[in-house]
């Protein structure tokens, strides 16, 4: 009796990283945001090149294997080249999305200020997940609070779920940044 095996899925269940299939990002993005991959894009070469000479005087040195600027620069080398590869296989991904004509709901790019009933006020960006920056009050357009949103006017109410409380904000004011 012969029992066929997929190795690649054994090897993932015991190698110990296997993840669940990441579910796609929605590919769009403000024209800043492209604006900012292609200038990281660029500075990212621009990196390599130094990182690059700086792997070929540390090989110069001599035993590699013991050799820890040689370790170093080529470890940084390898994560370089993997953000330029993701990049390179993302950008031509994305659909740069541009103004919205109904400057009077929320869409893709908008500015919003939301309140609770305790009158606490939140101000977010909706944006791609390839611009996210929690730290610049940027949510991506892929999450529940922002799906919520979309479509919505001053004045109008949003009710959703987060980490298992239902949260109800009002919209008080949209603003699309030229």
């Amino acid at each position: 009796m012969s029992v066929e095996y997929d190795i690649g899925l054994f090897n993932r269940l015991i190698m110990g990283r296997w993840r669940a299939q990441a579910t796609e990002s929605a590919a769009y993005i403000t024209p800043e945001g492209y604006r900012k991959l292609e200038q990281e894009n660029t500075a990212l070469w621009e990196k390599r090149n130094l990182v690059t000479k700086a792997v070929a005087a540390a090989a110069a040195e001599g035993d590699r294997s013991e050799n820890a600027e040689y370790i170093y620069r080529k470890k940084q080398l390898r994560e370089i080249d993997s953000r330029i590869a993701y990049l390179q296989q993302r950008m031509p991904k994305l659909t740069i999305v541009r103004q919205t004509q109904d400057m009077t709901r929320v869409f893709f790019g908008a500015w919003i200020t939301i309140k609770d009933v305790s009158e606490k006020e939140w101000r977010y960006r909706i944006v791609g997940a390839d611009e996210f920056d929690i730290n610049d009050n940027y949510i991506t357009v892929d999450s529940p609070l922002a799906k919520s949103m979309m479509g919505k006017r001053i004045d109008d109410k949003i009710v959703f779920e987060r980490q298992g409380l239902t949260q109800a904000f009002i919209i008080i004011n949209i603003e699309y940044i030229i």
